[in-house]
């Protein structure tokens, strides 16, 4: 019988067990863009409109570096799966985590329960995104060529269950349609649709993935020796012990400030990376073709970091956008401000069959590198868009909601050429040994993107709109042209790796 025979085909010409994870990440992606969408505007409206009360630069920055910190937390997923429990039991823990994390802030407790809920939605999220993703690129062999477009597939499981939430998730904070809370947002009750969407995402994975996922998710990869047990315990408690310090100094010289707070997030989403790379390229573990891999993987990491810079602002600067500078209605038809988030996974999901079709079937395509610095300059693109409203009609007034629909269609274009790509890139790329720390590393750069947002948003207003989006957008712009320059010899270290 052939190869081809063989292939499980069952969910769209791919394996039976996508569907599994799928599912489970549409879900949670629908509890935690729900959260997400009205998040920023629970934090910064007066306690009087149903909000805490923050000044819109906190909050701003808050949300940025909360972003940072759910792909930071990523690290200790990655590495919980491949040395202790296993992808699968490691995506479960952390989904119970996220369910918790927004039933924290179903409960009208302030800034106690904000806190809370950052931190087990942060740890829980950790737990989850790198291990589904690495168990997607488990279904697949090596030399698969469905891989890509099966990645691709995730992605838009990811994205329906993001579109949704937008919507669903506003309309409850909103009391359903029928102003139940008068002209107070009832947050917590929309907080209260995204721990739901959670607990079904749990169920399906719980009830689908005894069925169809591969046993060897429920072992770890490289399993933890007793031997290295104890520097690892050390080396934990010593860094416990220097950020307790650190803390306590801030404390005594009357720093201890969400600021400074967000200053040392912020360090170490950048410096953990640059840590991790000397790691693998210093370990006995990788091999000499894995090294060089792992080398091409660099310059791709950075491209990535500045995308997710840019793409992630949605839920904060152009969130903040819709808010204030956006004529909210087209005609009768009036909506939120919350629900532009539903044009990122939108047209993410209109644009993925048509990618889908260009790589299955483009056989001269670019690599991957090629693909990185195309869709960096559609992502700078994006912004410079963003900074003509401001031009040609000053800022101090609202402009059309079709800027904003533009600017989201264009960064679109730019994830669909780094996303799902580098997604399957990163597992192709992946020294043996640590195949789920590498798909960390992934998240890693969303971290360290969404980590340099939490610093400059808060020079983000109305005034200086303008500038901010000019010159962030040119500079994601050269970089990728300057990535360009560099496409063949990124390709040459990925050492026959496409």
């Amino acid at each position: 019988m052939s190869k081809e025979k063989n292939l499980d085909t069952a969910f769209f010409g791919q394996p039976r067990g996508l569907s599994t994870l799928f599912f489970t990440e549409m879900w949670e992606r629908f509890s935690y863009y729900g959260m997400r969408a009205i998040l920023l505007f629970y934090m910064y409206y007066a306690v009087t409109k149903g909000g805490l009360g923050m000044d819109q630069a906190t909050a701003a920055s808050i949300m940025a570096i909360y972003g940072s910190l759910v792909y930071l937390s990523s690290v200790v997923g990655g590495w919980l799966s491949d040395r202790v429990w296993g992808s699968r039991k490691t995506v479960f823990i952390g989904g119970v985590l996220i369910m918790f994390g927004h039933i924290a802030l179903s409960l009208p407790a302030g800034v106690t329960a904000l806190y809370v809920s950052i931190a087990l939605i942060v740890i829980g999220t950790g737990l989850l995104k790198p291990n589904v993703s690495e168990m997607v690129g488990g279904l697949y062999s090596p030399d698969d060529e469905r891989r890509d477009s099966g990645f691709s597939m995730f992605v838009f499981g990811i994205n329906l269950g993001a579109a949704v939430a937008p919507w669903a998730v506003p309309w409850a904070a909103n009391g359903f349609g029928f102003h139940l809370f008068g002209n107070e947002m009832n947050f917590h009750a929309g907080f209260s649709l995204a721990a739901i969407g959670m607990f079904f995402g749990l169920l399906q994975y719980t009830l689908d993935g005894r069925k169809y996922l591969s046993k060897d998710s429920l072992y770890p990869n490289d399993p933890i020796e007793k031997d290295d047990l104890r520097p690892i315990i050390i080396w934990t408690l010593v860094g416990v012990a220097v950020l307790v310090v650190v803390l306590g100094l801030l404390a005594a010289m009357g720093q201890l400030n969400i600021t400074n707070i967000i200053n040392i997030i912020t360090f170490i989403a950048i410096a953990l990376p640059i840590y991790y790379f000397i790691m693998m390229l210093n370990s006995k573990k990788v091999t000499k073709p894995e090294k060089s891999r792992v080398i091409a993987y660099i310059p791709l990491f950075i491209a990535a970091a500045i995308f997710w810079a840019i793409e992630e602002s949605g839920s904060v600067v152009l969130a903040l956008f819709a808010e204030q500078r956006t004529v909210l209605h087209i005609g009768s038809w009036h909506f939120a401000a919350a629900n532009f988030q539903t044009l990122n996974p939108l047209f993410i999901m209109i644009l993925t069959p048509v990618f889908v079709a260009l790589w299955d079937h483009w056989k001269g395509q670019p690599s991957a590198p090629g693909k990185f610095s195309a869709g960096l300059v559609f992502a700078g693109l994006s912004y410079i868009l963003m900074a003509f409203p401001g031009m040609m009609y000053g800022t101090a007034g609202r402009v059309s909601p079709f800027w904003l629909v533009g600017s989201w269609f264009i960064v679109e274009i730019g994830e669909m050429l780094i996303s799902p790509i580098g997604l399957s890139v990163t597992t192709k790329l992946a020294p043996k040994a640590f195949k789920s720390q590498m798909m960390s590393m992934w998240f890693l750069a969303d971290s360290a993107g969404q980590a340099v947002n939490a610093q400059i948003v808060k020079y983000y207003s109305s005034a200086t709109e303008v500038p901010y989006f000019m010159i962030v957008g040119i500079v994601s712009i050269v970089f990728g042209i300057i990535l360009m320059f560099f496409v063949k010899k990124i390709h040459s270290l990925m050492d026959g790796v496409n």
